[in-house]
Formats: C-alpha cells, structure tokens, sequence
C-alpha cells in the first residue's frame, strides 16, 4: 500500500494528483477527516469538489473505499453521490464503505457550532461540520457507526444519541437539531444502508494478497495533524502517514511510498500561526492568481512564502519518500521571491518547527529568483529546476512531480515526461 497526504495546512492539491495516479492503482481508500475536506479536480472542461467519496471516482474500473477512520455525514454524501451521478459519473458501482467509519448526526453540527461559539476570539476555525464532535464521541465510545445501520435497533441508538447531544445543548442554552435537519438525514441513511458496505480491514488485506495495488488518500495535511500539527489550531484526526494505518486497518509494513503533496508556496484556511504569512499586496496576488478561496467553506485562504522547516517536518514526520509540487505556475511571472530557510526564535536561528509556533517567529527568508511562463511541453526552466534543487537539499528528499496548472493534463514528472 502506498500513501498520498498533504504535508502543509491542507489544500495542497492531493484530489488532483490521486486522480492522475489512480489509473496505477486497483483501489483508493480515504482513511481519515470528513466533509471538511475539499479535493477539487478539473478535466475534459470540468471541475468537481469530492469531500467523502475518494479521488479515484473518475477512473474506470478504480474501487474507491471511504475507511473506518472517516466520519461521514450521510446528507452530504447522498447529496455527492447524486451531484456526480447527474453528472455521469458511475458513483455506486465502485464505491466501498467501513462499517466502521463514524456517522455525523445533525445535532453533531449544533454541538460544533455551540463549541466555537463559545470560544469567542479563540475559537480554531472550524468548519462547523460537525467533524470534532463526531470524533469525540467516538474517542468517548459513544459515537454512532455505519454499521449499526444494519442492525434492528439502530433508530434506538439515533436517539439516545441525539437525546444526549440535544441535553447538552439545552444546559448551554444553545439551539439543536431542528426536526427537519433529523428527517433529512434519516433519509439519507437509507441511501447509504443501500450501499456496499464492507468489513474493510478483512477487505483491504484479502485485496493486498491477492496482488492488488491500494492507494490511501489523505484529507487536510500534515500541519493540521491532531498530535503534530499547531496544536489547537488543527483537525480532530490523525493526518500524517500512521493515520492510513489505523484509518484503515493495515499494519505500518504494509506502507511502501509515501508521497507528500505541497505547493509551491504556503496557504492555510482560518485560524492559527503561519510563520510565513503575507499581510501585503504579494499575498493578495497569490491568493487571486492561484484562486485561494476553500473549496468547502469559500473562505480567503491566507498565502505566505514556502516553509522549509515546515515541509522537512513533514517529510521526517510521515516517512515521505518522494514529494509533488502543486502550483509552480502560480508564482511563474514574479521575479521577487522568497523562500523560508530558518526561523528566529528569541535571537536564535533554528531549522527545526519548535513546540510552540504561535510565539514570536521571525522567518529566515532567502531571496530566489523566479522562472517565467510553464509549459506541459517543455523542459522545466532553469529557474524553477534551482528552485526545486534547494527544496530537495532542505528536505532530503526528491520532487518527482510538478503541477503547472489546475487540469489533470497539466502534470509533468521532472524526467520532463508528461502524466497522462
């Protein structure tokens, strides 16, 4: 099994590259986030926005399997499956989901949106989708699973949940689930009792012996792990590489590549420290030019130079063996760049992301020159090759692909051979 995660903030451009990928691979299984997660992929003229359903929907014969370490709200995969269903797409065929994966109830959503209410000018930015919730009552073994859907009790379970969160709220003076949020999502259930469901550990290790290729998809990025990344300003799982094992039930001897996803800069969606951040008209340029607005909440995504001890962080916490490059086409007609080599923290110059980022940073910039326009059927120019030389010397391992534009066809290897 190879792994694909993001090794920034999220929002790196991992839908794309699974969905280039996916024709090398017989399976692509989600193994962690929610509906948070928004993996926009453009071809043939089109462009989709998946946040359940794995990038490898759009591949013909690819099995893509939602793993036991997502949470899923069953509305907003009802409402997707029916969005790429109006659009052609064959959804139901190749769609495999855990029995084990967490569900999202509405009075989930209430509880998230009383929690960051509550935090005032504090609160982390959330998505209010009810994803922290969900993986609280997971964690406290309460939670709800796709599984018990095919049990006879089932509508007992959904309201002594839904009793306890709709309790709480009321100690708190907060609104719950209105009776149509809970009918609506009743009636997604259905659909989604109408899937395959599948025990998909036993699924995955039959698929590995019988010689079968598994990609592991990842949501948010590495920054944003729950034990890594800018603690409290993170998600509410495991992003980094060891998430794809208990995501979905493999061993870590299983896991041979493991690709990180980055940008050619850095971009992060709400709150948070950013040490790299650009409060001037360069960082309003980069966000209209490489279209920065999130792809789930629409929210400005705030832009800042690349962070090499970021991204090294990134490639030592996950074991990266190789990474892609998004977006190198966004800085392509600026001549003033900048690159983050170090931070200074308290008069001291480190390489390395300290336990506390959120203090006073200084980033160590290094000015780069840049490279001018991309083309899919040329070389890469001289400049961006330094670019990417500095990156790999910073980090210790190689870039071997490179995004110059949003369509599936703009990819290119660095031997120059073009991804079909």
């Amino acid at each position: 099994m190879d792994v694909l995660l993001g090794a920034q903030w999220g929002d790196e451009g991992k839908g794309k590259v699974v969905d280039v990928l996916a024709p090398d691979y017989d399976i692509i299984a989600r193994f962690q986030g929610g509906p948070n997660a928004g993996h926009t992929l453009i071809f043939d003229g089109r462009k989709f926005v998946l946040h359940t359903i794995p990038s490898g929907v759009f591949r013909e014969g690819t099995i893509n399997l939602v793993g036991n370490g997502v949470v899923i709200d069953p509305v907003t995969l009802v409402k997707e499956i029916h969005g790429l269903e109006a659009a052609g797409v064959d959804v139901r065929r190749n769609l495999l989901i855990s029995r084990r994966a967490h569900l999202i109830l509405p009075t989930h959503r209430a509880l998230d949106a009383a929690s960051e209410a509550e935090k005032g000018s504090g609160r982390i930015g959330s998505t209010l989708k009810g994803i922290g919730p969900t993986y609280m009552d997971k964690t406290g073994r309460n939670g709800l699973r796709v599984g018990d859907l095919e049990l006879p009790d089932r509508m007992d379970r959904f309201r002594a949940l839904t009793s306890k969160h709709q309790r709480l709220l009321a100690l708190n003076d907060r609104p719950g689930a209105s009776e149509e949020a809970a009918e609506e999502w009743l009636g997604a259930v259905e659909v989604l009792r109408s899937l395959q469901l599948v025990d998909s550990e036993h699924y995955l290790d039959q698929a590995l012996r019988n010689g079968k290729r598994v990609l592991a998809e990842g949501a948010q990025g590495t920054l944003l792990d729950i034990d890594f990344g800018t603690y409290p300003f993170v998600t509410s799982s495991n992003t980094i590489s060891a998430g794809a094992c208990t995501g979905l039930g493999i061993a870590p001897n299983r896991i041979g590549r493991v690709v990180g996803i980055f940008k050619a800069y850095c971009t992060r969606v709400g709150s948070g420290p950013f040490p790299t951040e650009l409060h001037d008209d360069t960082g309003e340029r980069i966000r209209q030019v490489g279209h920065e607005f999130g792809s789930t909440t629409g929210r400005a995504r705030r832009c800042g130079w690349l962070d090499l001890p970021a991204l090294h962080y990134a490639v030592m916490i996950n074991g990266v063996t190789e990474l892609a490059m998004m977006k190198a086409d966004v800085l392509s007609d600026m001549s003033d760049l900048r690159i983050c080599t170090g931070y200074k923290v308290n008069g001291q110059v480190t390489d390395r992301m300290p336990y506390d980022i959120t203090g006073t940073i200084e980033p160590v910039l290094e000015a780069i020159e840049g490279w001018g326009p991309l083309r899919t059927d040329d070389p890469l120019p001289p400049g961006l090759e330094r670019y990417i030389a500095m990156i790999e010397a910073h980090v210790g391992v190689p870039v071997k692909l490179v995004s110059l534009g949003p369509d599936r066809d703009q990819t290119m290897y660095r031997s120059g051979v073009l991804v079909n």
